[in-house]
């Protein structure tokens, strides 16, 4: 539970470092950028640079070793299971057969390639999104997606649901104690009636929650607008560094599309 709390803090974003320092703006219509070259990537070039470029990136800032392993397993995963998924269900060309029981299972060439690019993809984008997060305190991000326009709710939902995740871990961390000082998990069958429990009762601390912030925020005369500083003016000097990561990222792209065109998929 502990590994959880470290997954959703912001602590490494308050550092003082090349990365933190720039404006929140400039970071995330960076990372919305890179985001939209992995997804239009024809190749999967692309998207394993930013990926390692991204876990570079994070270990420079000094990540904590588990904290990164522990963001990264969920991803990696995804992408695992996308990979087996397109590798079995789609394609013509044999390359392993597989036999489980009674179930025969072909994986083919096509289907392995554009799993790995779906992989790819997911990995490339998901560690960006890691990235911000790591380097870009959650006010900061949510300031700066009001800044973007975007829409009124979903910036407040955002800001709550953050606000509430670590009142709910700390919740299941509670009652979890309580488990364990009962004997709760001693054996597998105690272990997984006592995991149930444990979710039932986040859930119904969830909508008490849910019902004391929905009374507290009218009372404080809530209008459909959580306050919230605005951010000044960019910079010169930011948006030079914009400027060359824009083109940086194009010049990628173009690069991997000149790539592909010489060599075949990658």
């Amino acid at each position: 539970m502990h590994q959880t709390l470290e997954a959703f803090s912001d602590r490494c974003a308050f550092a003082d470092n090349a990365l933190t320092r720039l404006d929140a703006r400039v970071k995330l219509i960076l990372a919305l950028s890179a985001i939209t070259a992995i997804l239009f990537s024809p190749s999967g070039l692309l998207p394993l640079g930013l990926f390692a470029f991204c876990l570079c990136a994070m270990i420079r800032v000094r990540l904590p070793w588990r904290v990164l392993l522990w963001r990264m397993s969920g991803p990696l995963g995804i992408a695992a299971v996308l990979c087996l998924l397109r590798a079995v269900l789609s394609g013509k060309t044999p390359l392993w057969h597989l036999t489980v029981g009674p179930w025969a299972i072909t994986f083919t060439r096509e289907g392995l390639a554009a799993g790995l690019l779906v992989g790819a993809r997911v990995l490339g984008s998901v560690s960006v999104l890691i990235l911000l997060g790591t380097v870009t305190p959650a006010f900061k991000v949510f300031a700066a997606l009001r800044w973007a326009h975007m829409p009124q709710t979903m910036v407040d939902l955002s800001l709550l649901m953050y606000r509430y995740i670590f009142s709910l871990l700390d919740e299941a961390v509670e009652v979890r104690g309580a488990q364990l000082v009962r004997l709760g998990y001693v054996d597998a069958r105690r272990s997984l009636a006592s995991t149930g429990r444990l979710m039932g009762a986040v859930i119904l601390r969830a909508l008490d929650q849910a019902d004391r912030t929905h009374e507290s925020m009218l009372v404080r005369l809530y209008e459909g607008r959580l306050p919230m500083a605005e951010l000044g003016p960019i910079r010169r000097a930011q948006v030079l560094v914009l400027a060359a990561g824009l083109a940086v990222l194009a010049g990628a792209f173009v690069l991997c599309q000149f790539v592909l065109c010489q060599k075949g998929p990658i």
